[in-house]
């Protein structure tokens, strides 16, 4: 079966920022990219040193690259390095644009990087002001709009620690979150859009507010910066940034103090509060844009996110490399389709990011792009799920014919990537290209044995690595960090993820290990049956959960229909013997049932874990993280008499 899509010129691979990397480092010429992979993992001292020199990084480098330990998350890297975030990332003082913003509603906003540059410095003032100092903890319920961006890097340059939710998490949700870190600062905004609908942030703010008892003060800016905003209690963006003086000054902290706190989807339970250290995002992030993206100096990358996905913060990290983030907030299909590749075009975007669900709903609606000028896109990156092989076929027939696109894979943890792209290698359907660089990725066998090639097993990291989490907010003994990596393998990152390595060098996610179907004994991926069930003209997307029954675990699928057409007897068949035929009779689910809708994640994930626990009569502890919970109530009793 020929995979195959897409190569990438020679010219490309050539001229590429992997190459010249390569030749910086002495590589020997024409290394493949499975070959600097295994030097990069073989010496990570000396590949974090020449990464740090080549990215440009500003700071204190220091003499000692990795202070090793053999309590793998005790490791530490740059132990003598100091940094400021915020100065990385504005090392650009031109009238170049920095940051473009476009709303739904056609609302449009940039800002320079002298601006930024000006008005991050000067509220970094205001902060210091209110007696804020290195450490405190900032929240921030906030649409995905420039004055977040500023508000951000002002914490980064003052050492203050960032956390954001989008307006979209209720008011418990944001409660469940923000309670945890007891911010003594909370900065929002006074509404935003989705949809259409105009949506009003202050009716949650007051409730928030009533709960989460250690925030001081509250600081809002319009939604549109041309309006003048007071309300009683709440202090003005603008007027602070207006009034305050800019403080220049970069303190320089240790290279791994904190710069957020993002959160677990906590669909069984609170969300975990993982604590990223400034230094370790920001060479992670240099990484992964230079060298496995090929972003350059003054390039534009647009990433449809909010504020509540670590790609937010990815996004933003994109600014260190000098090239231009583009920022739009709203529904990613309104006012129409193609909203999102106008904005690619009108911009001239060189990276576009998106979800899988997002390059799904287009195919699904049979988009082409054929109307539109795509030419200056040159790598489009999907995650969130996983990207099915025919959502590969259809990007490369209906978006754009000549493109690197690129499935990554990573995740909050660890705020990027384990596996994605990369300019050396072919793009198969259905395959993620390769390892993430100086991270020694390896699959696991449940005795925590290295598989063979095309034997399905669990995504691990067998090295310390930058990125990985300094440390679990509220976990002084580092408990439930240890139970959330190192639980099953002995001093080995288990990331939780099912994962097949291919014969093209390449990955192919099997979904959640958490969610692996067991039918008769047998571990079988979730993401085998997706493949299968989306490709089909009738279905828009499935859910797929094993549910303990008779001594066994049968397989349960849930999927919803094109025009909301009936799933009669015949195509249930039609069903089961597609994925009988592809995949094998362990596979083929016992029961099928159309629902009008599946539950999700805030960042668009499908909920398998809450729909497996409701169909097996356990409870599900937070119901916030869910994008559309009451649709969850459709799973309580479908399955009776079953």
């Amino acid at each position: 079966m020929n995979n195959f899509l897409w190569k990438p010129s020679k010219d490309k691979v050539k001229n590429s920022l992997l190459e010249e990397f390569s030749k910086f480092s002495n590589l020997k010429p024409n290394s493949s990219f499975k070959e600097i992979w295994n030097w990069s993992v073989k010496n990570p001292k000396i590949f974090w040193s020449k990464l740090w020199d080549f990215s440009k990084i500003v700071g204190d480098k220091g003499e000692e690259i990795i202070r090793e330990n053999k309590v793998f998350n005790e490791t530490k890297f740059f132990p003598d390095s100091k940094i400021n975030y915020a100065e990385n990332i504005l090392k650009k003082k031109n009238d170049e644009i920095a940051i473009n913003f476009l709303s739904e509603n056609g609302f449009e906003d940039s800002i320079t990087w002298k601006h930024l540059n000006e008005k991050v410095c000067k509220f970094s003032t205001y902060l210091k002001s209110l007696k804020l100092k290195k450490g405190d903890r900032v929240a921030a319920y906030v649409p995905n709009k420039i004055e977040t961006i500023i508000a951000f890097l002002a914490c980064a340059k003052n050492g203050i620690i960032w956390s954001s939710c989008s307006p979209d998490f209720g008011v418990q949700g944001v409660v469940d979150r923000f309670m945890q870190i007891e911010p003594k600062l909370l900065i929002t905004c006074d509404y935003y859009f989705y949809n259409g609908k105009k949506i009003d942030i202050l009716k949650n703010v007051e409730d928030i507010l009533k709960k989460i008892k250690s925030v001081e003060k509250t600081i809002v800016f319009p939604y549109d910066k041309n309006k003048k905003y007071s309300v009683k209690n709440f202090l003005d963006f603008n007027k602070i940034i207006k009034e305050s003086n800019p403080d220049s000054s970069f303190e320089r902290f240790n290279f791994n103090h904190p710069i957020y706190i993002l959160y677990s989807s906590g669909t069984t339970g609170k969300p975990k509060c993982i604590t990223h250290g400034a230094g370790n995002v920001l060479i992670e992030h240099n990484k992964e844009f230079i060298l496995h993206c090929d972003i350059r100096e003054s390039e534009k990358i647009f990433y449809y996110t909010t504020t509540g996905w670590m790609m937010w913060n990815w996004l933003v990290g994109g600014l260190s490399t000098g090239a231009s983030i583009f920022l739009f907030d709203g529904s990613p299909t309104y006012p129409k389709i193609d909203v999102l590749l106008e904005y690619c075009q009108n911009k001239k975007i060189n990276l576009f990011g998106v979800s899988a669900k997002y390059i799904d709903h287009l195919k699904n609606k049979n988009f082409s792009s054929k109307h539109l000028d795509l030419s200056s896109i040159k790598i489009i990156t999907s995650t969130g799920s996983t990207l099915s092989e025919e959502s590969f076929k259809y990007v490369y027939e209906k978006i754009k014919k000549d493109v690197h696109l690129a499935s990554i894979a990573g995740g909050t943890d660890l705020v990027g990537c384990l596996v994605l792209g990369n300019l050396f290698s072919n793009v198969y359907k259905g395959e993620i290209q390769g390892e993430s660089l100086a991270i020694d990725v390896d699959i696991f066998s449940e005795e925590g044995k290295s598989v063979k090639l095309g034997e399905k097993g669990e995504l691990v990291v067998k090295k310390p690595f930058p990125s990985m989490p300094i440390k679990f907010w509220d976990d002084d003994n580092g408990e439930k960090y240890h139970k959330a990596y190192f639980s099953k393998f002995k001093n080995v990152w288990h990331h939780g993820d099912f994962i097949e390595r291919t014969p093209n060098e390449g990955f192919i996610m099997r979904g959640r290990s958490d969610s692996t179907l067991n039918p008769g004994g047998v571990r079988i991926g979730t993401s085998e049956i997706y493949q299968q069930v989306e490709s089909i003209d009738f279905i828009t997307e499935g859910l797929v959960v094993g549910q303990d029954f008779k001594n066994d675990n049968r397989i349960v699928l849930f999927v919803t229909t094109q025009n909301n057409i009936e799933l009669n007897k015949e195509k249930i068949d039609f069903i089961k013997m597609k994925i009988r035929k592809n995949c094998s009779p362990k596979h083929v689910p016992s029961l099928v049932f159309k629902v009008p809708e599946i539950p999700r994640t805030k960042s668009g994930k499908i909920v398998e874990i809450a729909v497996r626990n409701i169909i097996n009569g356990k409870k599900i502890d937070n119901l916030q993280a869910i994008a559309n919970p009451d649709c969850l109530k459709l799973f309580e009793n479908i399955l009776k008499n079953k």
